[in-house]
């Protein structure tokens, strides 16, 4: 489904230009539907995208035209794709796997601050790219990239934000996939669990002084070493950027900050130099 398509510029026709009140007006749409998350016309998303400044950060770069796609054949699982002048995966620019979705913290979570079931926004996958560029000698990817980013990290994360509070959800939900997503993530998102956001920091701050994208290589070719476990594997949790007053409560307690500062003690890790030698 094609939800908006430009070939003079950034300007969008009147009739798409609705005003601040009504953008996202429409909150109880058909659910089963291929409206963006089940409730958003064409002309909303189109407008919110103007609106944040997407389009024309895009123009910028040489990204335009711009295609856009939604696929809810998997439906609550949507599948949105932004693409350069073509739908074809070689123009990719964006690709974002979503869901409306409730998720309740395990027990052992709620152990001092009880946590409900809540709602979130929850990011399946997301890629950004710049299709024109490619990796040279002097910019090598890191783990999972085909091309460069597009440098509008917070921009989108902003923008998922915006819509998530329109959405009346309790926050946004990731499952990193690469410990180098949850480190850039943890700027703004915290592991529900303490546990893990330990975890992170700990092989963070024993190689502090390893450039991030070495370190990102180190740990997805699996040549960190923990004495108590042996070889470091990475595993997605949960990781949340809170808009809820009882998450918010929960990541800003002295207990969820104590679990953090006790488990970055109960890790040693260091590097197999043969295993890094062969990557």
């Amino acid at each position: 489904m094609k939800l908006f398509s430009s070939k003079r510029g950034t300007d969008v026709p009147e009739s798409l230009m609705l005003k601040e009140e009504d953008i996202f007006s429409n909150l109880e749409g058909d659910k089963g539907s291929c409206l963006f998350l089940g409730r958003y016309s064409i002309q909303e998303v189109s407008s919110v995208l103007r609106k944040r400044g997407f389009l024309k950060d895009a123009q910028k770069k040489g990204l335009w035209p711009l295609e856009f796609n939604l696929d809810a054949s998997e439906y609550p699982v949507q599948r949105f794709q932004i693409f350069h002048k073509e739908k074809k995966e070689e123009n990719l620019i964006v690709d974002l796997k979503l869901r409306e979705g409730e998720f309740q913290p395990k027990e052992k979570l709620s152990a001092v601050i009880p946590l409900p079931r809540f709602r979130f926004l929850i990011l399946e996958w997301l890629t950004l790219q710049n299709p024109l560029l490619a990796f040279s000698g002097e910019q090598s990817p890191l783990p999972g990239q085909k091309h460069p980013g597009l440098s509008l990290g917070n921009k989108v994360l902003d923008l998922f934000v915006y819509v998530a509070r329109l959405c009346r959800v309790d926050g946004l939900l990731a499952y990193p996939a690469y410990f180098h997503n949850a480190l850039l993530f943890s700027r703004r998102f915290h592991f529900l669990n303490p546990q893990k956001q330990g975890e992170m920091l700990a092989v963070r701050r024993t190689f502090q002084d390893i450039p991030f994208k070495k370190l990102a290589w180190i740990v997805h070719r699996e040549c960190l070493r923990e004495k108590s476990i042996g070889v470091y594997k990475w595993q997605a949790e949960e990781q949340v950027f809170p808009l809820n007053k009882t998450l918010k409560i929960y990541f800003d307690s002295k207990h969820y900050r104590n679990e953090v500062k006790k488990s970055q003690k109960n890790f040693t890790f260091t590097i197999d130099q043969d295993c890094y030698d062969k990557i």
